[in-house]
């Protein structure tokens, strides 16, 4: 199998992993202050990281280090609204469909951040996505939830960081301040994940201290609040983000990003299983729009995939 096929495979194994994650954290921010259970969940995911990597750590030069810290700084924030997003959301899956949005805004960041060059798909995507977040707001009479606005900053957020993780982990050229050309070394993804889940956490831990009243929690510290956040920081964040750090590393590419559109399929039919939710008609139009939104996004990737596919069945 080439690196590239692992690379997808191992994508649908994190989008699994991502929408297990959301019935996980949904729980436990209904015990406890929910930027305070990000910072908790990230700063446990990164220790246990960085204990089984400290020895790689130490090797890193200070370039890679401030690289992982600010792409942890970028994620930081993104999460932050993520999860300020699902304490206020009154239906997870619909959150998990404005949340991939971020997919969409991937191509669009490296446009406009990093001057990368991209395909009219991009352009014909944005205008279908936004439709759909339109349908999503008639549900609520012209006056989107405020959970809505947080997904769709923190979407915006993330394609950022997914980018910056992904050049992070791959070993590219660039051209500095003074015109010349800099060959930016990989950092290995046990290392950088440590390194960026640790950033998250702390930069939570700040937010939390500022922004939210840290009254005792709902209950107190129960078995089940202490199962769903070690679940969370162990399954949904360590697991997961170290997968994801190393498939995005098989590639220096962001077409692994298409295989995240299976994230809020997996969301919607747990939350079905698990809250007993349901989508309205209008709602459901509204999220196949958004992953017509993805699929356009990357269809010149999906194509060549497909003729692939095709090409030594027709030799046959």
């Amino acid at each position: 199998m080439s690196d590239a096929h692992k690379s997808d495979l191992y994508m649908v194994i994190v989008t699994l992993l991502a929408a297990i994650s959301w019935m996980f954290s949904k729980e436990a921010v209904l015990m406890m202050p929910p930027i305070l259970f990000i910072a908790v969940r990230f700063l446990l995911a990164g220790a246990v990281l960085a204990l089984i990597s400290h020895r790689v750590v130490r090797t890193l030069s200070r370039d890679q280090i401030w690289r992982s810290v600010r792409v942890g700084l970028v994620f930081g924030v993104a999460m932050s609204c993520w999860i300020m997003g699902l304490f206020h959301a009154s239906h997870v899956g619909e959150g998990a469909f404005l949340t991939s949005l971020g997919v969409v805004i991937v191509p669009i960041i490296a446009v406009l951040i990093f001057r990368e060059p991209q395909s009219p798909a991009t352009w014909a995507a944005i205008p279908v996505a936004v439709a759909g977040l339109a349908l999503l707001s008639l549900e609520n009479g012209f006056q989107p939830e405020i959970g809505q606005a947080y997904f769709v900053i923190a979407a915006t957020i993330f394609a950022l960081y997914f980018t910056l993780n992904t050049r992070a982990a791959n070993t590219r050229q660039e051209t500095d301040r003074r015109g010349q050309t800099v060959e930016k070394t990989r950092i290995p993804a046990l290392p950088l994940t440590a390194l960026v889940l640790m950033t998250v956490g702390v930069l939570a831990l700040i937010f939390s201290l500022f922004a939210e009243a840290w009254h005792p929690l709902k209950g107190g510290i129960s078995g089940l609040l202490v199962t769903w956040v070690l679940l969370s920081a162990l399954v949904g964040t360590a697991a997961r983000f170290l997968l994801q750090t190393y498939a995005q590393s098989l590639s220096p590419n962001s077409h692994g990003a298409v295989i995240l559109v299976l994230e809020p399929i997996w969301v919607a039919l747990l939350a079905l299983a698990w809250f007993g939710e349901t989508m309205t008609l209008i709602q459901f139009t509204g999220c196949m729009l958004i992953f017509a939104a993805l699929i356009i996004n990357r269809w010149t990737l999906i194509g060549r995939l497909i003729r692939q596919r095709l090409r030594p069945r027709r030799a046959e």
